[in-house]
């Protein structure tokens, strides 16, 4: 019983230490809502509407979106292309020669980049929040646009009508573990034009949007995570039916 103890110790004390390794960081926590099917479908049209024109999604299908609440119909009529079909993988009609022409590199699949965003700094839907929120105006820039997350990246603010335009602020610090380096600091967001969302209605659909990356990139984990409480609580009773029964068998024995 000991031993168990420590082991249940050990695995309870995991979470905490990966917490802890991002502190500090630049990432945004975001509110999960892999169950929320009003923010999931609300998700899935933005998807379609702002990243599927340059971002595929290979390894997702329309019809997967039933798993979410929407209907054939309702695929067919609000987040299909014209020749598309219900049955069809998300696909983008653009060429990588193209996107690599117009982009200078072609548009990451997105199926599964929820997942591979994680790091020590926080999950990959944290990543996407924070990237998706920290665009600014930039005219060093090809696109005319930069992020704060991924400095000198080549897409372009997709939302900006949503979010409006914004400047970002940078102040130059010394180093203060090398006074003969200087930093640059950001400082701060500054609004030039407003989008058609308020900052808040931004901040809430970009969760949305997240929420349906995270869904897509594993569309069983919500039932994963259900079966393995059933199976730890199955687990749990096992191992106490098999601990009692151990010491009944040898209470005898001397």
């Amino acid at each position: 019983m000991k031993l168990l103890k420590k082991l249940i110790a050990a695995i309870a004390f995991v979470p905490a230490v990966a917490f802890a390794a991002g502190e500090g960081a630049a990432l945004d926590r975001v509110q999960s809502r892999t169950n929320d099917l009003i923010a999931l479908q609300n998700g899935a049209k933005l998807f379609v509407n702002y990243c599927l024109n340059c971002h595929s999604a290979s390894a997702m299908r329309y019809n997967r979106l039933q798993d979410i609440g929407l209907t054939e119909e309702q695929i067919k009529n609000n987040l299909l292309f014209t020749s598309d079909k219900v049955g069809d993988l998300m696909q983008v009609s653009m060429s990588a020669k193209d996107a690599k022409n117009w982009f200078g590199a072609v548009p990451p699949d997105l199926s599964v980049i929820a997942r591979s965003k994680a790091s020590g700094d926080g999950s990959g839907a944290d990543y996407l929040y924070t990237y998706l929120r920290t665009f600014y105006k930039d005219d060093t820039r090809p696109t005319g646009w930069n992020n704060l997350v991924f400095p000198n990246v080549g897409m372009p603010h997709v939302m900006w009508e949503l979010q409006g335009i914004r400047s970002a602020k940078f102040v130059d610090e010394k180093d203060p573990h090398d006074p003969s380096k200087t930093l640059h600091k950001f400082a701060g967001f500054e609004q030039i034009t407003p989008g058609t969302m308020t900052s808040l209605e931004f901040d809430n659909a970009m969760t949305d949007l997240v929420a349906y990356l995270d869904w897509m990139s594993e569309p069983m984990q919500n039932t994963r995570r259900r079966l393995g409480v059933w199976v730890l609580l199955f687990l749990g009773v096992f191992l106490l039916l098999t601990w009692r029964l151990n010491a009944s068998y040898w209470k005898d024995v001397k």
